[in-house]
């Protein structure tokens, strides 16, 4: 555009399209002399600026135009000056004279305009308003931010607050999320228009620096929303509104709690929108504008309307997911016993840790001869599904221990139910979600006899089981691993018996547990553990904290079953080989009689008793192998126990009325509470139960 001292003056097209662009362009355009003053600029120039270009020629450019960054466009202009090259699509922030407080982005190409002979004339500036391009890619921008920082948890709460902190400062100088109060519960939303008198909580708040704020109401405050208002009539028609505050409002009357904030804080501009989904509402978004001029115009309101809208479907996401873990909790408490039970030779307690691995279950199950069954286990899985399969294993442990079965043995049994359950699943069609989940569970189950101070352990998964002695020696022991229930491995579960002395405490776990087989192992939880003479029931709270503070957390149990072993009285108990003669039910007749007696048993109980132990002790010389034992068990229930060599099962017969015999387990079944045959290595137990209801306590 320029020419040399000795070129001929433009004209013809050449002068032609040099007015034009000067007088027609929509780009604004600048020439500069090598002082960077103004020698000329378009009329799309001063029409930008909003400027007489009688104002502006003459001037040096950053005088003129409101260049908030003056240093930065100074550089870039000189730059291209001193080095010839060009500084294309350069960002420029800039405020007009009429409105100083709105900011305009314009984009900046700069030229050096030489004449032939290499002499520097001048510069060439091309301006392009820019203010809505801008403007658009910081909306994008923070709707890029919001879906990648709001709604990383299934926590309403958190998923506002993070709502908050995206929208200031660059949306808003304050921000404040309110939800109705129930969402928080997991219950549903109600349908639009929200009822008078639902009461809403403060969740989130969030102003920017040097924003001088009084709070209406704190975060966590629950009230209805006062009517009418914006806020109100946004949760009713589930619109947004963009309201100016300047002046006195009239609906401010109505709320004069948030009447009073806003005037305090100089907000001058407000857009409030609903957080709703399927025409029903959750929340409401309020924004306000304190510092920045600008207010609210049809493209932030369709912004805030887009960050409300997935907002509110992470909040509902969340509210599902209280809902359906809330169910899940009641169901789970529903189905575990209300606390474990304790009996004369061992006091136990449960403990469950804070743990996203599953659902855990618990249970002690008194079994025959003063033994005690000890399960701990989990379903891996989460939800209400996971725990109506905790249920379902829970009630199958439970119905096979009542059969007497050894720990492994058990475990083989519920495993074939774990399988059976596992199958079903697999079974659903492809478009269950529930098909695509496995089916598995861990569970250890052990046997603790306090009469031959001995626990037999089995697992399904890595069990453990710690003993920790009265002089604090503790003691993980081995205990077998076995494949989880419900898996495809088809390996024999295996069992380890070992002595358990007096007054040990017993922890019994279905994983293992990190701080204790470590090399050196958590001194603190040591500790803990050997607090000799200390009941189950108090160690729990002491343990939760102790996990809890370990330095660095690893995979470890989720459950913990605690006991603690107790001599079982001598006293108590009665023990007698018997005769392999016709005469052995009547030698044990008289040997009961003589210590029920000494037990105080009244004489109705006793005689039922004689009874019992006669038929069981004829039932042993007719059918079983010699040697006979008698044991009488003076617990929670009156225990009669025969023992012989035998493994051959005896069955209840109802014989007809003209047989001479058969009746002998009928009888027993009659009078004993329950009954039932264990089989051990060294032949079978048949044994009764009776209540205390049938006899006097000594």
């Amino acid at each position: 555009m320029a020419q040399s001292e000795s070129a001929a003056p433009l004209s013809g097209p050449e002068a032609a399209m040099l007015d034009v662009l000067f007088s027609q362009s929509p780009v604004g355009l600048h020439l500069l002399d090598t002082e960077l003053r103004v020698l000329r600029v378009n009329t799309a120039t001063a029409a930008m600026r909003d400027v007489q270009v009688e104002e502006v020629v003459g001037h040096r450019f950053d005088e003129v135009y409101g260049i908030i960054e003056t240093g930065d466009a100074m550089n870039i202009v000189r730059g291209v000056l001193d080095s010839g090259a060009a500084a294309v699509g350069h960002l420029v922030r800039t405020r007009l004279r009429a409105d100083p407080g709105k900011e305009h982005f314009h984009e900046m190409s700069v030229f050096r305009l030489e004449a032939p002979s290499g002499k520097v004339l001048g510069l060439a500036v091309a301006v392009v308003e820019v203010t809505e391009r801008e403007r658009g890619r910081a909306r994008t921008e923070v709707l890029r931010i919001a879906r990648e920082q709001v709604g990383r948890t299934l926590d309403a709460i958190t998923t506002c607050q993070e709502l908050v902190d995206v929208l200031v400062p660059e949306v808003a100088d304050i921000a404040v999320v309110e939800v109705v109060d129930a969402l928080l519960r997991g219950d549903e939303p109600p349908l639009a228009p929200l009822p008078p008198g639902v009461p809403l909580r403060r969740v989130a708040f969030r102003s920017g620096e040097g924003t001088d704020v009084t709070l209406a109401h704190p975060v966590g405050d629950v009230r209805a929303l006062p009517a009418p208002t914006p806020y109100s009539q946004t949760v009713a028609d589930l619109r947004p509104r963009a309201v100016a505050l300047d002046g006195e409002q009239p609906w401010l009357a109505s709320d004069p709690d948030r009447a009073e904030a806003i005037r305090s804080s100089g907000a001058h501009s407000l857009v409030t929108a609903p957080l709703a989904v399927r025409d029903t509402v959750l929340g409401l978004i309020s924004l306000y504008r304190t510092q920045q001029p600008d207010p609210y115009d049809e493209h932030d309101v369709d912004l805030v309307l887009q960050l409300a809208d997935h907002t509110a479907l992470c909040i509902d996401n969340a509210r599902r997911y209280t809902r359906e873990h809330t169910i899940a909790a009641t169901v789970q408490r529903q189905l575990l016993p209300r606390g474990p039970a304790s009996h004369t030779g061992l006091e136990t307690a449960y403990l469950l840790l804070p743990s996203d691995g599953g659902v855990q279950w618990y249970d002690t199950i008194p079994l025959s001869g003063a033994r005690t069954a000890l399960a701990v286990g989990g379903v891996i899985g989460k939800g209400l599904h996971a725990t109506t399969i905790m249920g379902q294993l829970r009630t199958v442990v439970r119905s096979l221990a009542a059969f007497d079965l050894d720990p492994d043995e058990l475990l083989a049994r519920l495993n074939d139910t774990a399988s059976y359950l596992a199958a079903e699943r697999a079974a659903l069609p492809a478009a269950d979600p529930l098909h695509r989940e496995a089916l598995t569970a861990r569970c250890a189950y052990a046997v603790y006899d306090p009469l031959t101070g001995t626990c037999t352990v089995a697992g399904a998964g890595s069990p453990r089981l710690v003993v920790v002695r009265a002089d604090g020696e503790t003691d993980v022991l081995d205990v077998p691993s076995g494949s989880l229930l419900g898996s495809a491995d088809t390996a024999p579960f295996a069992a380890a018996t070992f002595e358990i002395p007096d007054g040990s405490l017993l922890l019994l776990s279905d994983a293992p547990i990190p701080a204790l087989e470590r090399s050196g192992g958590s001194d603190a939880l040591r500790r803990v553990l050997a607090q000799a003479g200390r009941a189950p029931e108090d160690l729990r709270d002491e343990l939760l904290y102790t996990f809890a503070a370990e330095a660095e957390p690893e995979a470890g149990p989720t459950a913990l079953l605690l006991a603690r072993t107790h001599a079982f009285p001598a006293e108590r108990v009665a023990v007698w080989e018997l005769p392999d003669t016709p005469t052995a039910a009547a030698t044990a007749r008289h040997l009961v009689r003589s210590r029920l007696t000494t037990w105080g048993v009244s004489e109705e109980a006793a005689f039922d008793t004689e009874v019992i132990v006669s038929e069981l002790v004829t039932n042993g010389v007719r059918y079983g192998s010699p040697p006979l034992e008698l044991r009488l068990i003076n617990d929670r229930v009156l225990t009669c126990e025969v023992s012989d060599r035998s493994l051959s099962n005896p069955r209840l017969r109802h014989a007809s009325v003209v047989d001479e015999g058969g009746r002998g387990l009928f009888i027993i079944a009659q009078l004993a509470q329950a009954w039932g045959t264990r089989y051990t290595a060294g032949g079978k137990t048949i044994w009764t139960e009776q209540t205390h209801r049938s006899w006097d306590e000594p």
